[in-house]
């Protein structure tokens, strides 16, 4: 069984991007410039936006956080948004999600400008991801097709299970692992919870992607041997013999699905930094104008 390190992989490829910001300002050419709107006080939002600032500075690219209060008018975000569009300086934006009731998320995503769109949620970049054509890809998909082909994981021909069908993480997933591609040539099988026997299906997958929000959902049983497995969740459930009185677990069961896995990832330190360095990737092709010209 080899653990698939997302940590040490996040940190080898943001060493990668910080030479290749090291020529571009050497080439006397525009920085990255990468834009982050935070609405409200939410704690989890407020850690996410904090490690992508702080990742932002690690590689060299200038950031930008804009944080709004949580009574903040839709009006005024929109604007905001539409400011960020025309800011010339900024290469990619993202508005931190989840955003407070009042506030509808598809109109904000609507109103991002698709090249800027780093966070690959805009129906633009969703419908050029399904094409094949050049896009951003949503972080956490690109982030795990990062993963497989950094670990040499052979996906043509495999049978990839996907256990989840949200428009961040499952059905990307499954339309990329699907393509005529160097990491894809799946035959794909979408999941989730009104799956009559998702076990059996997840016993016949040489590939689970597990990203369906339920702690350890997946057990010993659901997995054959030698299947590579990639835990996309991060729940936390109560352990009161912890310091903080909790702990946080995947989707997958790690000590009853590990021995059995050629590949898998754990909760934390997997999936999660690639999901910010995926992002950096997305900002850096913005800036060289590689999607959008």
């Amino acid at each position: 069984m080899t653990l698939i390190d997302g940590k040490a992989l996040s940190a080898t490829i943001k060493e990668e991007i910080a030479a290749e910001v090291e020529k571009i300002k050497a080439a006397g050419k525009k920085v990255p410039h990468l834009a982050a709107v935070l609405v409200g006080d939410d704690p989890a939002s407020a850690v996410y936006v904090r490690n992508k600032v702080r990742s932002c500075e690690k590689v060299g690219f200038k950031s930008t956080l804009l944080r709004r209060p949580a009574d903040v008018s839709e009006d005024e975000v929109l604007e905001l948004v539409q400011q960020l569009n025309e800011d010339d300086d900024i290469d990619g934006f993202i508005v931190q999600l989840p955003l407070p009731k009042h506030i509808n998320e598809e109109k904000i995503t609507l109103a991002i400008d698709p090249r800027k769109d780093v966070d690959g949620f805009h129906p633009v970049n969703v419908g050029r991801m399904a094409l094949g054509l050049p896009c951003y890809l949503p972080a956490t998909p690109y982030g795990i097709l990062t993963m497989l082909e950094r670990y040499g994981i052979e996906t043509s021909g495999k049978h990839a299970v996907v256990i989840g069908r949200s428009n961040i993480v499952g059905t990307p997933m499954s339309i990329l692992l699907s393509r005529k591609s160097k990491t894809g040539n799946c035959t794909v099988t979408l999941t989730h919870s009104r799956t009559k026997d998702l076990p059996a299906f997840a016993r016949s997958a040489d590939i689970i992607i597990a990203a369906i929000g339920i702690p350890e959902f997946v057990k010993g049983d659901m997995v054959k041997e030698g299947a590579v497995v990639i835990d996309v969740g991060i729940n936390r459930v109560e352990a009161p013999d912890r310091p903080k009185g909790y702990k946080l677990v995947g989707d997958v069961a790690f000590d009853e699905v590990a021995p059995k896995c050629s590949f898998i990832t754990p909760v934390p330190g997997g999936v999660g930094p690639m999901t910010v360095t995926s992002l950096l990737l997305n900002t850096l092709k913005a800036n060289r104008k590689e999607v959008y010209r």
